[in-house]
């Protein structure tokens, strides 16, 4: 169960960041502390963005925001019973995609061919969601494929695949600046508005990288920004306090290791975070202090099934600009988000 209240703070966290990705001020504030490739501003936004929150008692608070959002395939399953699209989320699907092209071509040009990019994406948890992807998006008539960075051809001029010019990349892979070797041709041919990427190193340095939540969480910088001060009140309440390690005094920390968690600035899907409760001296000691975020804890909410399991709950609001896609809960036990947890997963939210 969500309260609608709930879900109006998550929306609003939303809109605003779209509003602040999309101002001068904020881009230039931004400019000196993100690569290259990130201050490239691209004509079109980011398809699937996540926005992960758990829920407590004084209303949501955002964990992390994703580029490259999994799951919507699942949490689509759990919310209908099938896998199947129905036809209001298949004309959003649709109109989504569509945008993202004329945006970035700003003429009347029907987009023809799409890749679905990940590393060994064969191998990857979520290759039948891209599955799943390839199906809705050739059902309305776009030609898609599901490729490793080594299948394409990429450039300043362009990227193919087996010969075929590509329009545009659904982009599923974790190199989210574009600094390996192996995107080093999409990078060019994205720099050189050449390729539609979507999302795009640009959305990932304004909005995703863990490091804006220490932004994010400083009024006077935000109202500076010309946030007004609701803006400025909503970030203060739904965003957990954020600070980089390296600004900190780490024996401080270490005494209150049981209030944080800790996270890699860098890093996704869970990898690598530490609860402070259970982490030792060895490998507090071992953190690369100006790559790792400290964050309040904020507990996930938890729920008990019908055998009297508990489980783990947090929210994943599914974006595209300003716009709600869809919101599911991830169920699970352990330490972070996972899908193998033996009755968890994705499951429907019902708004109370």
């Amino acid at each position: 169960p969500l309260k609608h209240t709930d879900l109006h703070q998550m929306l609003a966290l939303l809109r605003l960041s779209w509003k602040l990705q999309r101002s001068a001020a904020y881009q230039h504030l931004l400019a000196g502390v993100i690569p290259e490739s990130a201050r490239f501003v691209p004509a079109n936004a980011g398809v699937m963005m996540g926005y992960d929150f758990h829920l407590t008692e004084e209303g949501p608070r955002l964990i992390e925001i994703n580029t490259n959002a999994g799951g919507a395939a699942l949490a689509l399953r759990a919310c209908h019973g099938e896998p199947g699209l129905t036809s209001s989320l298949q004309r959003r699907l649709k109109m989504m995609f569509e945008r993202e092209w004329l945006d970035f071509c700003e003429v009347a040009r029907p987009l023809r061919t799409l890749v679905i990019l990940d590393e060994n994406p064969q191998q990857q948890a979520l290759y039948p969601e891209m599955k799943h992807f390839v199906d809705w998006l050739e059902a309305v008539g776009i030609a898609v494929y599901i490729a490793d960075p080594s299948d394409l051809v990429a450039d300043e001029h362009g990227v193919s695949l087996a010969g075929k010019p590509v329009d545009m990349i659904y982009n599923r892979h974790c190199d989210f600046y574009l600094d390996d070797m192996a995107m080093v041709g999409i990078r060019s041919a994205y720099l050189a508005r050449k390729l539609c990427l979507t999302p795009n190193p640009f959305v990932y340095g304004h909005l995703a990288d863990k490091r804006r939540l220490i932004l994010w969480g400083q009024a006077e910088k935000m109202a500076e920004l010309g946030l007004n001060e609701a803006e400025v009140r909503l970030l203060q309440q739904i965003v957990p306090r954020s600070r980089l390690l390296a600004d900190l005094d780490r024996e401080q920390i270490w005494s209150e290791r049981k209030k944080l968690v800790l996270k890699p600035v860098a890093r996704y899907g869970s990898k690598g975070v530490l609860l402070g409760k259970g982490m030792s001296r060895k490998r507090f000691a071992e953190l690369e202090p100006a790559q790792t975020l400290v964050q309040d804890l904020v507990p996930p909410s938890q729920i008990t099934d019908a055998e009297g399991n508990s489980f783990k709950v947090d929210l994943r609001l599914y974006a595209w600009r300003n716009r709600s896609l869809g919101i599911a809960a991830r169920i699970y036990q352990g330490q972070v988000t996972n899908l193998r947890t033996i009755g968890g997963g994705f499951a429907a939210v019902t708004l109370v």
